[in-house]
């Protein structure tokens, strides 16, 4: 509604020939101002209710001349290349860096919240109930932040990843989507009561838009990430297509017969290659000298290479054209090579932070937790593969000794929780590059305030807590069980008076908003004849 140059995409049609080229001209790109006769525009959507300007247009009798098309005369029919161009880049930029801003913010005010709010005389931050999402918090911020700066540097360096874009875009997105939720579950009902203290619930009600736009994550995920993908990124099934269409047909056999020996080549060593990581475990896989302390994580990610590689061509022999039907299997193939890009993204990650030792734990969080959802989404293509000879010649190459891969353990799950609880390097490092406050007027910068409080009073909170189980202070509303505390020697009288502020800081961080219901009908309203469908 605020455009004041309206981008569309159009299907041209020339039933005269006056461009001489065919009647059905294709998808081409117009760019036409808003203020031209004919266009209307204006009228807002409400996506999600969050302040997205987006709104439909309409055009009655508008006249486009040819210099408004996208390349002008060349460019007519040439529209769906120019969409996918621009939208690898969109989605490798935009929708990545707010996932993945929303995950660090999201983890940052949780751990906070977490180790603020006590239940049972115990941080929440401390029972494994909560640790689980915590944990997952953690991955998340650390995982969409590698695969971000990886991806972004590919548009910096001049190239179009339109596969990649795809891949990163619905992985990002879907994550941000449980993250969301794992933040929501953590803050309870802090969360769901709407008002001016409620930093989560905005994220809730716009993360559907970020699922929807730039490609939905349903048809991203089954149609583009593999289906489109495949041709696009395989080292040789291209060029035998280019060589097909080859009008001269010598060079054209010359090229397919080395193409096709190409193939060969390459399918057999990956058979083979498969065949033999899978039976040594990877341990004699490649892995960088660089690698340090995750040379294993290099080997398995060659290992796993072959295998997605192996499944990836017979696929795409077997099923050729029908990839496009058969969606939950380029779905599964999407997912897999979506762990593996991302695993490769963590190990980048680590060696360009300069490996940090505190980080290594998440790294072996992360690459765990990657393995064993790629082996799962190969074993569910495998297990559902529609050509029987096929799914037999797999699953033994793939999986000879079974499907072994495990996620990563509950005990390396408390460890990367509890270091993220901590303030210092680690969470900031996982946390950078976002606005962070420690305001106590600001309801985020309140947790931060309170958690550097929280942090430097545990050792006089430890006695308290200490003196409450033991009998020695009564806990109740009807008694300041701090002054009594302190009158009987357990805290000193600056401890007291300390606790007695990070109290009421506590009671602010975990209060709701509340209104007079004259406040809130306003908001509620019945739909007026000036609001329609859009057509």
């Amino acid at each position: 509604p605020n455009a004041t140059l309206l981008g569309l995409a159009v299907e041209v049609q020339d039933p005269d020939l006056l461009l001489g080229k065919s009647k059905d001209l294709g998808i081409t790109v117009l760019l036409i101002p808003t203020s031209h006769k004919g266009v209307e525009i204006g009228r807002r959507h409400l996506p999600g209710g969050v302040a997205f300007p987006n709104g439909p247009n309409w055009g009655r009798d508008v006249f486009v001349p040819l210099e408004w098309v996208v390349g002008a005369r060349d460019g007519v029919g040439q529209g769906w290349r120019m969409l996918m161009e621009c939208l690898s880049e969109g989605r490798a930029i935009s929708l990545p860096a707010t996932s993945t801003a929303a995950a660090k913010a999201l983890l940052r005010n949780s751990t906070a919240y977490a180790r603020i709010r006590k239940q049972f005389g115990l941080p929440i931050a401390f029972m494994e109930g909560v640790e689980e999402p915590l944990a997952r918090l953690v991955e998340t911020a650390y995982v969409c932040e590698a695969g971000r700066s990886v991806t972004a540097s590919m548009v910096t360096a001049g190239e179009k990843p339109s596969v990649i874009s795809a891949l990163l875009k619905y992985q990002t997105t879907e994550r941000m989507r449980i993250a969301v939720n794992d933040a929501f579950d953590i803050h309870g009902g802090r969360a769901i009561c709407d008002g001016p203290s409620n930093y989560l619930q905005s994220a809730y009600q716009a993360m559907p838009v970020a699922i929807t736009v730039e490609g939905a994550n349903i048809l991203t995920r089954t149609l583009i990430t593999f289906a489109q993908g495949a041709l696009r990124s395989h080292p040789w099934l291209y060029k035998e297509v280019e060589a097909l269409r080859d009008w001269d047909t010598e060079r054209g056999i010359a090229a397919f017969e080395k193409a096709f020996c190409g193939h060969v080549s390459f399918a057999m060593a990956n058979i083979f290659g498969s065949l033999f990581h899978n039976l040594t475990g990877g341990y004699l896989a490649s892995a960088p000298a660089h690698g340090g302390v995750n040379r294993r994580w290099y080997r398995q990610l060659a290992r796993s290479a072959r295998s997605f590689a192996l499944v990836a061509d017979l696929t795409v022999a077997s099923l050729g054209g029908g990839l496009k039907v058969k969606q939950k299997i380029t779905g599964r193939l999407a997912d897999a090579l979506s762990e593996l890009y991302l695993l490769s993204c963590v190990l980048k990650r680590f060696e360009d932070d300069g490996q940090p030792e505190a980080d290594a734990k998440i790294v072996d969080y992360c690459a765990a937790n990657h393995l064993y959802r790629f082996q799962r989404a190969l074993k569910g293509v495998i297990d559902n593969f529609p050509v029987l000879p096929v799914r037999f010649i797999l699953r033994p190459l793939v999986f000879p000794l079974g499907a072994r891969a495990k996620p990563a353990s509950d005990a390396l799950g408390k460890e990367i929780t509890r270091a993220a609880l901590q303030p210092g390097e680690l969470r900031d490092r996982l946390t950078r590059d976002i606005f962070i406050t420690d305001d106590p007027a600001d309801p985020v910068g309140l947790l931060e305030h309170t958690l550097g409080k929280v942090i430097a009073l545990r050792d006089a909170d430890k006695k308290l807590e200490k003196a409450v189980r033991a009998g020695t202070i009564a806990r109740n509303l009807t008694n300041d069980w701090i002054g009594e505390a302190r009158d009987k020697g357990v805290i000193t009288a600056d401890e007291a008076a300390a606790l007695k502020e990070l109290e009421e800081l506590v009671t602010q961080v975990i209060a709701v908003d509340h209104f007079d219901p004259e406040e809130v009908l306003p908001h509620y309203r019945k739909t007026d004849s000036q609001s329609q469908a859009a057509e």
